[in-house]
């Protein structure tokens, strides 16, 4: 998320400065960044490794999957770093939209990657693995969330269990609500009790309906893969192999979609029924939509730059009725270190400075949860961002979110089928069991083409 200027690099070099000297910082870290090994450890000493700041030096940084702008690359990385190592630059790989990840790691060594660990991203041999560097630096893992490291290492557990990743923030679910819509058709707002999905869809029914030639839709919620977030189901079996929709509990994610769906007027005479980010930020016409934080707060205040604002704010994430309490999966996004790259240690450094106490409050004020376990952070949410100046912040944290379910080596290649599911589902007419049954035999088709194209 976005902000500031020269006022706040002062106080981000203040900051870095104080946490350097002893403040909020992990006294383990503060060893990586002394070039010192950590007293009550092994007799023998750390291995001797370049101080990140001792020469002048350009890392690169490429970020694949989610969202992540300028202003934040600039805001939670490039300046907090610029601003305690002046002579340390770190640059963007920006290629063009259309250029595969793999094209990118086949061109280019980035030496810091910023992703969602995802197994297509594995199969490159891109990630480093830090276990040594975590060791080698003095980096006190225990600082970082279960719900977030436990993930990371799920990825690659029973195969050789190397950690690809540190995470760099948690990213949540939110209903975000457009208060003006709200206010046109004089219903109430969400509040911060979390609303079971029968009630979002009651809700977002009154919402729902053309005015003046404008199609409004009451309740958007990312389709059957968000829904699915609110439990946390494989699309494909770790075991078998095979589709992993034919149950009671991927019934009932289809069953409240095709509810959606058939609310009138949220699919258009034109057969639009796929709503996006855009229609709620720039056509403004959704008037609430279930997504993640780090999808749209970073966005929204790209759009407030430019002059576009209107009338929004945060509620809690709805849920089935059985389980309330939680909100969805928590999508983990994580930096790490190119295995090829040159400068592992200093990037290593950067990870570590990144992952300090000073660092994540720079990313709480900048609208992203922290990743390491620091109640006080939460207070910090959104402070410095001005897109969420006012917003009901501590509706973010109401709800407890799930680890994301273990993705298997080809969900990313068949994700689609669930998109094709839902069009289905929207303009097709099939009911959820035909839908069901296509969506697994198109599934199990495309493991079997990929198991050939790809490998186990």
């Amino acid at each position: 998320m976005k902000r500031l200027a020269s006022g706040f690099v002062a106080l981000l070099m203040m900051g870095l400065v104080t946490a350097c000297a002893g403040g909020n910082q992990a006294p383990s870290n503060q060893a990586a960044i002394t070039n010192e090994p950590t007293k009550g450890g092994d007799a023998e000493a750390a291995p001797a490794f370049k101080k990140l700041g001792d020469e002048p030096l350009t890392l690169t940084f490429y970020s694949s999957g989610p969202t992540f702008t300028d202003v934040e690359f600039e805001t939670m990385i490039a300046g907090p770093i610029r601003a305690k190592y002046p002579n340390v630059k770190i640059e963007r790989i920006s290629p063009a939209a259309t250029t595969t990840p793999e094209e990118v790691l086949s061109t280019h060594v980035p030496d810091i990657l910023f992703t969602s660990v995802s197994q297509r991203l594995v199969r490159t041999g891109a990630f480093e693995d830090l276990r040594e560097l975590i060791k080698r630096h003095s980096f006190d893992e225990s600082r970082l969330k279960p719900i977030a490291y436990n993930y990371i290492k799920e990825v690659t557990k029973g195969k050789g269990d190397a950690i690809l990743a540190l995470p760099f923030n948690v990213n949540q679910h939110v209903l975000y609500y457009n208060k003006d819509i709200f206010d046109k058709f004089g219903v109430p707002y969400p509040t911060e009790k979390q609303l079971t999905w029968d009630e979002a869809v009651e809700l977002g029914t009154k919402l729902t309906r053309t005015d003046n030639g404008v199609n409004y839709i009451g309740l958007v919620v990312d389709n059957l893969q968000g829904l699915n977030k609110s439990i946390g189901l494989p699309f494909v079996d770790r075991e078998t192999g095979q589709a992993a929709l034919d149950n009671p509990e991927w019934l009932r994610i289809f069953e409240l979609q095709k509810k959606i769906f058939e609310i009138p007027g949220y699919v258009t005479p034109d057969g639009t029924w796929n709503w996006t980010r855009d229609h709620f930020m720039k056509d403004q016409n959704i008037a609430m939509r279930a997504s993640w934080l780090a999808n749209m707060v970073g966005p929204l205040e790209e759009l407030r730059q430019q002059g576009v604002e209107f009338n929004w704010d945060i509620a809690p994430v709805p849920n089935f009725d059985d389980q309330l309490g939680q909100t969805r999966e928590a999508q983990i996004h994580s930096i790490s270190i190119n295995s090829q790259s040159k400068h592992k240690d200093e990037a290593f450094q950067v990870l570590a400075e990144i992952l300090s106490d000073e660092g994540q409050r720079i990313i709480a004020k900048n609208g992203r949860v922290p990743s390491i376990i620091n109640p006080e952070l939460e207070k910090d949410y959104g402070a410095d961002i001005p897109v969420l100046q006012g917003k009901t912040t501590q509706n973010v944290f109401i709800g407890e979110p799930i680890q994301e379910h273990y993705q298997h080596p080809y969900e990313a290649e068949i994700s689609i089928r669930l998109t094709e599911a839902a069009e289905d589902l929207a303009i097709h007419g099939l009911d959820v069991n035909s839908a069901i049954r296509k969506a697994t035999d198109a599934i199990n088709k495309d493991v079997e083409t990929l198991k050939t194209t790809l490998g186990q």
